[in-house]
């Protein structure tokens, strides 16, 4: 099946690299190159896809990598279509990447076609030796068989031989593989055994086999839900999946979008948006009108001219969006456009008959499926094994009522476990079942006795992801940061019950998140995590059981225009919470109340406004340790009432998202214990163009700084090398940083320093060499770094060198082959070369060339 998605690439691909040569001049040349290459190559592809024949694992497995490679260039086209003229940065970095793709796909074909056409050739030559050895004896046997039946009765006509007769082996061996390939096979029928229940879990996918339902809702559900969204007419334009929280809605609807079927009937403009509780309405429709129309909007969607709408989209065709988690009738018909061909796919809890029509309740699990999905958390295997108590684990799965993140969860939380603790599960399970009628608040009762079998951290570690909005990635920095100031945890601690959590199916890392993100030296900035709203809902559940004002939690679950009412009546009262998280649009000093935290050592924050006025009780937390500001809008917000800052004397840790950061006046009151300072996505300039605010005076503790995607900085202000206690700085992404302070080389205590995908930077200050203490230095996709300085073999104690994507290097300073305790570079090819001469003179080092990677997450606005 490979071949299949293999050849469909291809096919797409050569279309939009002809609108790229067409429409993106710097793009021109390379696109016109890997055009080329896939025109050379899609011929082959399509053969072996139509040839019917199945091919060796070995095989399969080459044209996998081919086919995922092709995907990759098909995004990077699409992106390269998409991306304006005047984006020249955009431009260079997406002809670059079509470059190293076009050079792969030629090795690919120079090391595998000619093995791939002997294999071919040989196979060719054994199967019709065979067949003829076949047809020979067969041919003998039914002369044989003649004679002897000539002797006697003869047979009537009509009858058919059975199953190992002579006809038969005849028939095995005349009839073609390609001819045996199109005979039909029935709708649904699923394998007797072998299918990996982790599909179920994770995906629809399975390997080497194209998509296959698994499961009596995804089974059932997904040729229904196909037949409404591919049917004719404006009668299917709003298809609905519904079905309580945790049943499989959302894997179900991203299986469809992965079908191929889907994807050929919508030539693959499907897209995917959530929605939740407290969407950002306005933002959400300027979105989702730009990817249907194909037409950029300067702008709010309220702005559009009429006679825009009237134009319509620019690309003809069917359209699917999906909108899962859509909460209120009211959101969805705010999102219904009158576009011809538009058709929406609405994944909901609820049904919403008077705009959904055409809806598919999902069905939970029935009993084989879901005691093979439980096995697979419980023991990963796909049934119970001999050790174990067959009817103990039923009489859990029984318990789970076949909801397939239930089955998830308590059979993660169970697995090694002794019999005892199976014994104790079933019997809490059994006692929630009688707390409530609705089976949504049963699941909860059911998942909260899996919380008791956590260690004490873990579980409290657990209920602080409730704090989060529902549906928005949280940052692992943000996580792990407030797990150690709150729970007294050091990094590895922190980071060792994240992969618990997440091993019990409690939350979810992103692909390879737990291995990159381990490593000694990484940064947990590019790292986010996510949880299903049903667990989020779980937290919620738990923490809601203590009383209100004693609540070690106090948190807002979905966005609302101002504080809650029960928060205004009981403002008076001394609140014990340690995690106050709170979620509004737009708060002037004027929309906020007192009230009264003396526990408090975390607040986090969440808005989407243009404004925003910080609360005024931050003055009536005197232990708070840790502030979050996210901005969910679309621009930076402007803040207000910083004066409260001037009580925050316990702070260590500051994280800003999405902020004009004001300038700081000269009489800013030192924050004493601020440890650590994260700025994403701010706007810098403004608080430090011509500021003579001495940061050491200020913040004379800070150990960590980071700085990612603030695009209007350029430089960094010198007074950041008169913070002696900086450990770690790190800026990422920041184009237009042009250089660091020629007084770097202050920062004596300095150890790690990561300045990557800052392609404006074209040298490092000299007095970088004298950072005795620095351990590791970053300088990744430095596009236009020149040069090192000469006397780079001054650092000492350097254990690690990032340089990969640094392109224009040419040279290594000489003094490199004195880096005595450097044990690692990651390089392109190239510039490994250059370190050939080093590593005779540095014992312990290994020079790692970089895999190639396309990874094009950094294109997300």
């Amino acid at each position: 099946m490979e071949t299949f998605f293999a050849g469909e690439i291809a096919t797409e691909l050569v279309k939009e690299l002809l609108k790229v040569v067409r429409r993106t001049y710097l793009c021109r040349p390379a696109a016109e190159q890997l055009k080329r290459s896939v025109d050379a190559l899609l011929p082959i592809v399509q053969e072996i896809r139509h040839s019917g024949v199945e091919l060796p694992q070995h095989r399969q497995s080459q044209l996998s990598e081919l086919a995922d490679q092709l995907r990759l260039a098909l995004d990077l086209a699409r992106k390269a279509a998409a991306s304006p003229r005047w984006n020249v940065y955009r431009s260079m970095q997406l002809a670059h990447r079509m470059e190293r793709l076009d050079h792969w796909i030629s090795r690919w074909v120079e090391r595998h076609m000619p093995a791939h056409v002997l294999a071919d050739v040989h196979h060719l030559r054994v199967d019709y030796s065979a067949r003829l050895d076949r047809i020979e004896r067969t041919l003998d046997m039914t002369a044989a068989s003649a004679a002897l039946a000539a002797a006697r009765v003869p047979v009537a006509v009509g009858s058919v031989p059975f199953s190992g007769s002579p006809l038969t082996e005849m028939m095995d061996g005349l009839v073609p593989a390609a001819a045996a390939a199109r005979v039909p096979v029935a709708v649904g029928t699923a394998p007797s055994s072998g299918f990996p229940v982790a599909e179920m879990m994770e995906g629809l996918v399975l390997r080497g086999e194209g998509e296959k339902p698994v499961g009596v809702g995804i089974r059932v559900g997904k040729e229904r839900v196909k037949e409404m969204l591919m049917a004719g007419g404006d009668r299917a334009a709003v298809v609905g999946i519904s079905g309580i929280g945790g049943s499989g809605k959302t894997t179900l609807a991203k299986g469809i979008c992965r079908d191929p079927q889907i994807r050929s009937y919508f030539n693959d403009r499907i897209y995917f948006e959530t929605v939740s509780q407290s969407p950002n309405l306005e933002s959400l429709k300027l979105k989702l009108w730009e990817q249907i129309t194909g037409n950029m909007v300067l702008g709010a969607y309220n702005q559009i001219p009429q006679w825009q709408m009237e134009l319509g989209p620019r690309d003809k065709g069917p359209v699917l969006v999906v909108l899962d988690d859509v909460w209120a009738l009211s959101v969805l018909e705010e999102l219904l456009f009158r576009v011809p061909g538009y058709k929406i796919l609405v994944v909901s809890r609820f049904k919403f008959p008077s705009v959904v029509k055409n809806n598919y309740e999902m069905e939970l699990l029935g009993e084989e499926d879901a005691l093979s999905l439980f096995c697979h958390a419980a023991f990963e295997q796909q049934s119970i094994p001999f050790t174990a108590d067959k009817k103990l684990v039923k009489q859990v799965v029984e318990e789970c009522k076949g909801l397939p993140l239930a089955l998830k969860v308590i059979g993660a939380s169970l697995r090694d476990q002794p019999p005892k603790f199976w014994a104790r599960a079933k019997n809490r399970l059994a006692r929630g079942e009688a707390i409530c009628d609705s089976h949504e608040n049963k699941l909860l009762e059911h998942m909260a006795s899996t919380i008791g079998f956590l260690s004490g951290k873990v579980r409290e570690c657990f209920l602080d992801l409730g704090s989060f909005p529902e549906d928005k990635r949280i940052p692992l920095d943000v996580l792990i940061n407030m797990w150690m100031e709150l729970h007294d945890l050091d990094e590895e601690d922190a980071f060792a019950i994240l992969v618990e959590l997440s091993n019990k199916n409690l939350l979810t890392l992103f692909k390879d998140a737990q291995n990159r993100a381990g490593d000694i030296y990484s940064s947990y900035m590019e790292f986010f995590v996510t949880q299903h709203d049903v667990l989020r809902d779980l937290a919620l559940h738990v923490n809601n059981c203590e009383p209100f004002t004693s609540r070690r939690r106090l948190i807002m679950p979905r966005r609302e225009n101002e504080l809650p009412r029960e928060w205004e009546r009981n403002k008076d009262e001394l609140f014990e919470a340690q995690i106050v998280s709170i979620n509004t649009g737009e708060m002037k000093e004027s929309d906020w109340f007192q009230m009264h935290f003396p526990k408090a050592e975390v607040l986090i924050l969440n808005f989407s406004a243009d404004q925003y006025s910080l609360p005024p009780f931050l003055s009536t937390m005197p232990k708070l340790k840790v502030l979050v500001l996210i901005n969910h809008g679309t621009s930076c917000t402007l803040m207000q009432n910083l004066s409260v800052f001037t009580t925050l004397n316990n702070l260590r840790s500051l994280w800003l998202e999405k902020i004009a950061v004001p300038p700081l006046p000269k009489t800013t009151v030192p924050l004493q214990n601020l440890r650590k300072v994260s700025l994403v996505l701010c706007e810098l300039n403004n608080s430090l163009r011509g500021s003579k605010v001495d940061l050491s005076m200020t913040l004379p503790r800070l150990s960590h700084l980071t700085i990612d995607h603030c695009i209007d900085l350029t430089k960094l202000p010198s007074s950041i090398c008169n913070i002696g206690s900086l450990q770690c700085i790190s800026i990422s992404n920041c184009h237009d940083l042009s250089e660091l302070p020629g007084e770097f080389g202050k920062l004596s205590s300095l150890e790690i320093l990561r300045v990557y995908a800052c392609p404006s930077l074209k040298r490092l200050p000299q007095s970088i060499c004298r950072l005795k203490r620095l351990k590791y230095l970053d300088i990744s996709q430095s596009f236009n770094l020149q040069e090192l300085p000469e006397e780079l073999g001054h650092l000492t104690s350097l254990e690690k060198i990032d340089m990969r994507e640094c392109s224009q290097l040419r040279t290594l300073p000489r003094s490199s082959s004195s880096l005595k305790s450097l044990g690692h570079v990651i390089c392109d090819e190239e510039v490994a070369l250059l370190w050939k001469e080093a590593e005779r003179y540095i014992p312990d080092l290994r020079v790692q060339v970089a895999e190639e990677c396309f990874n094009l997450d950094w294109l997300v606005e």
